[in-house]
């Protein structure tokens, strides 16, 4: 059986949730030495998408497991979670369950995934909302597909229909999230917004909206209204897709 043996501990009071043996002294073997070296070009010369998940996961993953070799727990990663991203939006508890991932993998994961949420988000804020529709999707799916629980965030607009404010609302269990209209609306006049879209993940990965959601979108679209704020939509993100209220005809069926 395989071990690996990480960097030492960035979280000096908490103990590495797995067993891993010390890293061995000397150099780095030349295969393996040549085999990161060759990763490492092909990164820089064709980007991410000259390599497969699980290469570009080893790349990561060097970091944090300096002298051996990667490519086994790497592809044990994406045979577990399905993919690149879901191992990135995995849990903590789920991913040190995995042998060979203690806290300096961890932190290598969470900190790529952290990377992608600021880059994501960093394209929508005082963005005119309706020019970067596609990086609004793009967002909502890289910081909520992956989700375990069911989230609820709100983006706040300005007059121009600028994204101002993005926050999460509530947070919920696998298949429901507590929403309060009369919260909503007072969040969006202490940011002195002017409209909203509201979000949500369905963990299931069916973005189909429930009649608890059309229910849920009446009740913020009618508190919104008496203030003079507009909900411009809903959307739902599933695994893969995401469900808009108003391109598919339920908004306006729902309020």
């Amino acid at each position: 059986m395989t071990h690996f043996a990480e960097a030492p501990s960035l979280f000096a009071d908490h103990d590495d949730v797995t067993q891993v043996l010390p890293l061995q002294k000397g150099k780095v073997p030349s295969y393996m030495r040549d085999h990161r070296k060759r990763l490492r070009e092909r990164f820089l010369s064709g980007g991410a998408a000259a390599m497969p998940d699980y290469e570009l996961l080893e790349l990561v993953l060097f970091r944090a497991i300096p002298r051996q070799d990667v490519k086994p727990l790497a592809r044990e990663l994406i045979d577990t979670f399905g993919d690149f991203n879901r191992v990135l939006s995995a849990p903590l508890t789920q991913l040190s369950a995995i042998k060979g991932v203690g806290d300096a993998v961890l932190l290598e994961l969470k900190i790529v995934e952290a990377a992608a949420h600021r880059l994501s988000r960093a394209k929508i804020m005082q963005r005119h909302v309706l020019s970067s529709w596609d990086a609004l999707l793009d967002y909502c799916h890289t910081t909520m597909a992956h989700r375990e629980t069911e989230q609820f965030r709100i983006l706040f607009l300005d007059t121009k229909n600028t994204v101002i404010a993005d926050e999460e609302q509530a947070k919920g269990t696998v298949n429901h999230v507590p929403v309060y209209p009369r919260e909503v609306v007072k969040r969006a006049l202490e940011l002195n917004a002017s409209a909203l879209i509201l979000v949500h993940n369905h963990p299931s990965g069916d973005p189909t909206p429930s009649d608890a959601d059309i229910q849920m979108t009446r009740q913020i679209d009618a508190a919104a209204k008496t203030l003079g704020i507009t909900v411009h939509d809903h959307l739902i993100i599933g695994k893969s897709n995401e469900t808009s209220f108003r391109a598919h005809g339920l908004f306006d069926a729902a309020i």
